[in-house]
């Protein structure tokens, strides 16, 4: 459900619109329009502190956790002691800033030990050296040439190479071989190797410097030990910036008039708390404000007010866009029909209690109401749908449970679970059709209620062709025993009903227009749903689809455990040679097919749910003003 909203414009002083502004967000209730506000050079650069500071806090929080680890772990007084001297900066701001001049020089040592270790691993193949030394020889007229080779080259070449310079191994590998030549200053050399560069600094050198560098690093740890003492400082340092850029948004946004005097804004509050607003308002001095329904015409922000189920599936309908204001929000509608196409696309009851236990665990692990539990539930229901279905199929962690069911003395199973590989692809297409039939009944419900029944008809008459074809050639298919007597695709009511349809899509789908017009238009209309409605149709096949490719998968990784089985081979042993397997191929499966049935079921909810529902997306969502809380 949307919430409704009242529309206010305010009128005041442009000296007080700051302290306004800040009245507004102690009430936590208006949300101004910002509509647009093009960011200032100022305004970017707030944008860039407020980023970093959340990654900053993320960090922090990260770097704290794993401290804390450490030191339980290895127990040392001296990370305890560590750990208790380090005091909190005087400020957020203090705190932001040698945050983050600790992490630029944390970044420039940690690029620099990168450096260093690329350096050692050139120079270790060479040993001690002595860069001063080589110098002083190759200024006499002594150059030493650094070479490397395959081995096999060097082993085969070096007894020629000596008879002409004097050839010196350094080191080798069982691929490579490193060594000096002495030449002559300008002296060309014809080797199969590769000449390296002379070496700039012996490898101790450089490892004393990687050894120094390392020392800085862990030094910069007392910085970021404050810092983490100071995260409550930080955190509200962050909401301070985020209530300024709010502050800034309104203040370039809000329409001058009387020469800059006086500014104006428009506000919006819910309908259910705007008696809040009034108050304040009546209040506050020198402020006029009008109090108004909102328009088709006005951009209005959009909240929605749903009950405890519907809620949960607001994650999904986020995903793609909020309802438009004065239309229908559709999330208790898809949230029923999602559930059972998730269910029909995982379609195992393993994998559902695997789902159900990481759907509780997270429940248990995220007590506070928030984007979490709310994930946490979505992921419990959607694992109740799955087990629920795939215990209809009979299928277990890729294993058919019809061959557990005893039997009867007839030979016959005691009950059978449903046949999903032969039997689900038509009733796939029905489950289609009875989204699709409910998203058009919708339409037209919506469209009756807000411009009128008239404006519906052409809508009515497309549906009631496709819920006569449906209900008289479409059960027939499903089952031969589900036919309407005296409705079928030979009888009289049939062709009525087809009637009736055709006249109201084709001659009255526009009210007040030419009827020949109504008729061009609506044959027109007739092809586009003909053939977009076969194509919303076919769509649905996924479901089956999906839903048999993890089921064979799972089938194949069990299969292929088997497979591996030595004959003969006892309980332990078929345990250790099977368990890996069967680990390995259900987690991927299981990964794979979540992923599927998350993302296959949200698409047919927003194409051909939502297009056939008459879904229009808002531009906004309701954002009132207020303090900024940031998770510790």
């Amino acid at each position: 459900m949307i919430a409704r909203m009242s529309k206010y414009d305010f009128v005041l002083f442009a000296a007080q619109s700051g302290d306004f502004v800040e009245k507004l967000r102690d009430l936590g209730l208006v949300d101004i329009t910002t509509a647009g506000w093009e960011p200032s050079e100022e305004d970017r650069q707030l944008l860039l502190d407020i980023e970093a500071g959340n990654k900053a806090l993320e960090f922090l929080k990260t770097w704290s956790e794993e401290r804390e680890k450490a030191a339980a772990k290895e127990k040392t007084a001296q990370e305890s002691a560590a750990t208790e001297k380090a005091a909190p900066y005087a400020s957020g701001a203090e705190a932001f800033e040698r945050y983050l001049q600790a992490q630029r020089e944390a970044a420039a040592v940690k690029a620099e030990i990168a450096r260093l270790e690329k350096t050692v691993d050139e120079l270790r193949p060479w040993g001690e050296f002595d860069a001063a030394r080589a110098q002083k020889l190759a200024d006499e007229g002594i150059v030493l040439r650094y070479f490397t080779a395959q081995r096999g080259t060097y082993d085969k070449e070096a007894a020629a190479w000596s008879e002409q310079h004097v050839v010196s191994e350094i080191g080798r590998t069982d691929a490579m071989v490193w060594f000096v030549v002495v030449a002559a200053p300008g002296e060309t050399l014809d080797f199969d190797a590769q000449e390296m560069k002379a070496p700039q600094m012996d490898v101790r050198a450089a490892e004393q410097a990687i050894a120094e560098h390392k020392a800085k690093l862990r030094s910069l740890d007392a910085e970021f030990s404050r810092a983490a003492a100071s995260r409550a400082l930080l955190t509200a340092y962050v909401a301070s910036l985020k209530e300024r850029l709010q502050g800034l948004k309104v203040e370039a946004t809000a329409r001058p008039e009387a020469d800059g005097t006086l500014v104006v804004m428009e506000g919006w509050a819910e309908t259910e708390t705007s008696a809040r607003v009034d108050a304040l308002l009546e209040e506050y001095p020198n402020v006029v404000y009008l109090k108004s329904d909102p328009t088709p015409e006005d951009n209005t922000p959009v909240k929605l007010c749903n009950g405890w189920f519907s809620r949960i599936f607001e994650l999904v309908g986020d995903m793609y866009a909020r309802p438009k204001y004065g239309t229908l929000d559709l999330t208790p509608f898809f949230a029923p029909f999602y559930m059972l196409f998730f269910g029909i696309c995982l379609n195992d009851a393993g994998y559902g209690l695997i789902l159900l236990a990481m759907g509780l665990w997270l429940l248990r692990k995220n007590p506070e109401p928030g984007m979490m539990r709310q994930a946490a539930w979505f992921a419990t229901m959607c694992a109740g749908a799955t087990i629920l279905f795939g215990g209809f199929c009979g299928a277990f962690f890729g294993v058919n449970m019809q061959e557990w069911v005893p039997l009867k003395a007839d030979g016959e199973p005691l009950f059978r679970f449903f046949d999903f590989q032969n039997r689900f692809f038509s009733i796939a297409l029905a489950i289609g059709m009875v989204q699709i039939l409910f998203g058009m009944a919708i339409s037209i419900w919506v469209t009756a209620r807000s411009f009128g029944f008239k404006y519906a008809l052409g809508t009515l008459g497309w549906f009631v062709i496709l819920l006569a074809a449906s209900v008289a050639g479409g059960l027939p298919m499903l089952n031969p025993e589900w036919v309407i007597p005296g409705f079928t695709t030979s009888s009289a009511a049939f062709y009525v009903a087809l009637g009736v349809g055709a006249v109201l899509m084709l001659l009255l789908n526009t009210p007040g227009r030419n009827p020949l017009l109504n008729l061009g238009s609506g044959v027109w209309n007739l092809y586009n749903n003909i053939t977009g409605l076969l194509s919303d149709v076919l769509s649905y096949i996924r479901l089956f689809a999906i839903g048999l490719s993890g089921g064979v998968l799972a089938l194949v990784f069990n299969s292929l455990a088997e497979g591996f089985v030595p004959d003969g081979a006892n309980i332990v042993v078929r345990v250790l040679v099977m368990l890996p397997i069967l680990l390995i191929g259900h987690g991927i499966n299981l990964f794979m097919s979540t992923i599927s049935s998350f993302v296959h079921p949200m698409r047919l909810t927003f194409v051909e749910f939502y297009k056939n529902a008459g879904f229009e997306m808002a531009t906004r969502n309701f954002e009132p003003l207020e303090k900024v809380k940031i998770e510790k």
